[in-house]
């Protein structure tokens, strides 16, 4: 409430309303727009030992039940986005799986974004990139989620993003 009251448009919540108790019914009184984000495990622990049947049918089952919940609370519709959590408590594999399978997700039926920016697979793929110079993966996992469908971007390098999505759009048309 303080965030909105401060200016924010836009809740985005890596436990999709699950870390608190109050939070669906306050999303719900204050008809924001809301991220739901999955995570396994919690923030402190959740790299330890990430471990799915199927990351994709995994993260996509849980998003679909914190959908359904959120339903029951009137949170629907274009107020809703979700976030299969690239990183959070996953693996180099269970991150490729996720992006390779992303289209999947629009199976649910809401917004997705994706927050792939700067995150340690890129530092996977490429041991010689620290954070601070992952921004060329980082542009590539971009234009590979638009190139998938996806309605958002959590991005650290706001103007080099803006700039590779406005050139792959145009070269896209």
């Amino acid at each position: 409430r303080a965030a909105f009251a401060a200016g924010a448009s836009i809740i985005n919540d890596t436990s999709a309303l699950t870390a608190d108790r109050l939070s669906l019914q306050t999303v719900c009184d204050m008809g924001a727009p809301v991220v739901l984000m999955h995570c396994q495990g919690e923030p402190r622990t959740m790299q330890v030992a990430p471990s799915y049947a199927d990351a994709v049918c995994d993260v996509y089952d849980y998003l679909e039940a914190r959908l359904a919940i959120c339903a029951e609370y009137g949170i629907t519709g274009d107020d809703v986005l979700i976030d299969p959590g690239i990183g959070f408590g996953k693996t180099l594999a269970h991150n490729l799986d996720i992006l390779r399978c992303m289209t999947v997700f629009h199976g649910l039926g809401a917004g997705l974004l994706i927050g792939a920016s700067r995150k340690s697979f890129i530092g996977a793929l490429d041991t010689s990139a620290p954070v601070d110079r992952r921004l060329p993966g980082s542009l590539a996992t971009a234009i590979w989620a638009l190139r998938c469908g996806a309605h958002m971007l959590r991005v650290h390098d706001v103007a080099e993003t803006a700039q590779a999505v406005s050139v792959w759009t145009a070269i896209s048309i």
